[in-house]
């Protein structure tokens, strides 16, 4: 059994999309119209064959209160393992990306959350050798 796919609910494909290539650095993989949304995932230019990241519409009621809630409590709707989170933070700050929170070092991980314009808090992490 392998993970090949994961989603994020977004409220807008198209702004999600933009965020997630233009701003985050990801690839469009799969951009195939399902009425009036889209089966539309992006993945790691480092890993095209890696996992896909679905940006899916939350038009479904639960799903926009689930988007919601986890968002109004702080809590990041997934997580991108970066080399380095320093770099990455002061890259997306020009771009104008809003961090909840700063690199903050817990333990063997420097994390940090922004929001992706989209409905969620996403966090970026970096993991401490030794």
């Amino acid at each position: 059994m392998q993970i090949k796919l994961t989603s994020v609910f977004v409220d807008n494909q198209d702004q999600a999309h933009k965020f997630y290539t233009e701003v985050l650095g990801f690839v469009t993989k799969r951009d195939i119209p399902v009425g009036a949304d889209k089966w539309l995932t992006v993945v790691s230019p480092e890993e095209p064959d890696g996992v896909e990241l679905l940006l899916e519409p939350n038009g479904n009621p639960t799903a926009t209160a689930y988007q919601k809630a986890i968002f109004d409590q702080g809590i990041p709707a997934t997580a991108f393992l970066v080399d380095d989170i320093q770099k990455e933070y002061e890259r997306l700050k020009t771009l104008g990306v809003a961090f909840k929170v700063e690199p903050t070092k817990t333990g063997e991980v420097t994390l940090a959350i922004f929001h992706d314009t989209c409905g969620n808090l996403i966090q970026i992490y970096q993991v401490h050798t030794t």
